[in-house]
């Protein structure tokens, strides 16, 4: 196996370690029907409310394709994790809002986060984690 080979198994080693640590998380155990997906979806839209959130904003921070990004939060809607709204500048666009349901999870996704991210960087300087940084936006590059 190859160097590059080597270290693309290692990522997806740490993508499967970081999907296992999501689904274990507090407030996993307190809502079964919200996944790692939707956490990540609900902690983006929270972190932008000064501003309209809508489904390409999902698409670009998620990197993930229109259909997928349809299907996810056709999910949450149904799950009643989110709602979709018409906006008065443009009656084509509607933007995602969180319902009171996720409101009410939100601290807890928030905390699942800090501890995930707290437990993922806890033994790297300040230096590695600007490198590691660094790899993974040129390994995204590379891939757009």
């Amino acid at each position: 196996m190859s160097r590059n080979q080597e270290m693309f198994m290692e990522l997806i080693s740490l993508n499967n370690l970081l999907k296992r640590h999501m689904d274990s998380s507090t407030s996993k155990k307190y809502f079964d029907n919200l996944t790692g997906t939707n956490g990540w979806v609900i902690g983006y839209i929270w972190r932008n409310r000064d501003h309209d959130v809508f489904q390409r904003d999902i698409e670009k921070e998620f990197s993930i394709r229109r259909s997928t990004a349809s299907k996810v939060l056709k999910l949450m809607e149904g799950k009643k994790f989110i709602k979709r709204e018409s906006v008065e500048y443009d009656a084509r666009l509607k933007k995602l809002v969180l319902t009171s349901k996720s409101l009410e999870i939100q601290k807890m996704i928030d905390e699942d986060f800090k501890n995930m991210c707290d437990k993922a960087f806890a033994n790297l300087t300040d230096e590695e984690i600007e490198s590691f940084l660094g790899v993974i936006l040129k390994i995204k590059h590379n891939f757009d």
